[in-house]
């Protein structure tokens, strides 16, 4: 296949050999700068990936991801979008006690057969099933950390308290309180596995001091819960006030996305620097090449189509790079734990003690990969033009 003749020149001058030493060396050089910029940035960008799905799998797990405060029939429910399930839900603030001492926890009232199915918690259980949360069983699921913090195990039983609801004694107002039964204990590794306790819905609403028809609020279930805003949206629109989950997790996730979007910014300057080496190296092949550049132009090489060589050049460069850069990046990030367990590093970070969570984005991988062909096209400008203002009788005097 024939090339044009711009394209053919720089295709030389990219592949140079060891029969020129010097453009050779300078064309590896901003060839592997691209290369483990790109690479690095592939890498990272995928690990930062995989720890955010760790963290909305771990805390988005439990947290309530939207809760209207009216119960919703089932067209309503069928109508929001990106809703996958709803329950009837009620949550309270109380206090958890065993012989070991007490803790603070916010007890979710459930039904059993809605989480099993749709709640990754249930996947998540050590013992017990959700199942067992009937009506009347006053029976709790509780999380592995708050369990070893008690000092309890299935089977074990423990005084529930809700500061909301009091009851008149003889000696005074006291906390409506219950004595439960362990029935279940989860983990999800997450921070809020000390603090949520689940029971089934009437048995809170009984240790709430409500009616049993008392309204309720309802918990939905998303496909994504990183599009709440559209299901609040339609709720306002049908004048039902709700929560969701960013009014209590939303600074924790905010700060994890500037951290991903700071660290995506300073390899993206890793990118640019080595983009700018293309500069300093095809200013030195056009110092060098000076001669070549005016026989071409005494040949009837235009301005323009002689800018159009080193540009080319710069953009081959770029792409040798950017190739190299995306399978290395690749492979790395498919084959990571096991080259962290080579080196002798392993490292348990799941949430199910797999390795370093990774998740590849390959639209993530094309942005970059374009972008840094970009800066390599935007770094090959100022060589070019310089290349087309070379005076041939000047270059061939100093011949």
């Amino acid at each position: 296949m024939s090339l044009p003749v711009p394209a053919f020149i720089a295709l030389r001058y990219a592949t140079a050999g060891k029969q020129n030493s010097f453009v050779s060396f300078i064309n590896k050089f901003s060839v592997a700068g691209i290369a483990l910029g790109l690479a690095a940035l592939i890498i990272v960008l995928s690990v930062m990936n995989g720890f955010e799905s760790q963290l909305k799998q771990r805390v988005l797990g439990i947290v309530p991801q939207v809760v209207a405060y009216a119960p919703l029939t089932g067209d309503t429910i069928d109508n929001l979008p990106g809703v996958r399930a709803a329950m009837p839900f009620r949550e309270a603030e109380g206090v958890i006690q065993s012989r070991q001492g007490l803790r603070g926890v916010q007890i979710h009232g459930v039904n059993g057969s809605v989480m099993a199915n749709q709640s990754i918690v249930s996947n998540n259980l050590l013992t017990g099933r959700f199942s067992e949360l009937t009506e009347r069983s006053f029976h709790v699921i509780i999380g592995r950390a708050l369990a070893t913090q008690l000092d309890v195990r299935p089977g074990d039983r423990l005084r529930v308290m809700v500061a909301g609801a009091s009851i008149y004694t003889p000696f005074g107002r006291m906390p409506s309180q219950r004595l439960v039964t362990v029935s279940g204990i989860y983990d999800l590794g997450s921070q809020m596995d000390s603090k949520v306790v689940y029971m089934s819905l009437p048995d809170l609403t009984r240790l709430m001091r409500l009616r049993a028809d008392s309204p309720t609020t309802t918990r939905l279930f998303l496909n994504d819960a990183f599009t709440y805003q559209q299901v609040v949206d339609a709720l306002d629109s049908l004048a039902i006030s709700s929560d969701n989950w960013r009014s209590r997790q939303g600074p924790l996730f905010d700060a994890v996305k500037m951290e991903k979007n700071m660290m995506f910014l300073m390899l993206l300057l890793i990118i640019a620097v080595a983009a700018f080496n293309i500069v300093s190296a095809l200013v030195m092949v056009v110092s060098e090449k000076q001669g070549d550049i005016a026989i071409l132009q005494t040949q009837g090489m235009t301005g323009r189509r002689m800018m159009s060589v080193f540009m080319l050049n710069g953009l081959f460069n770029g792409v040798k790079g950017a190739l190299i850069g995306l399978v290395a990046g690749v492979g790395i990030v498919i084959n990571l734990n096991t080259l962290l367990g080579l080196f002798g590093i392993p490292l348990a970070l799941s949430a199910d003690g797999a390795g370093v969570p990774v998740v590849l984005q390959w639209s993530q991988v094309v942005m970059v990969t374009v972008f840094s062909l970009v800066l390599c096209v935007l770094a090959s400008l100022y060589p070019a033009t310089r290349a087309m203002r070379v005076n041939p009788a000047t270059a061939l005097q100093n011949e």
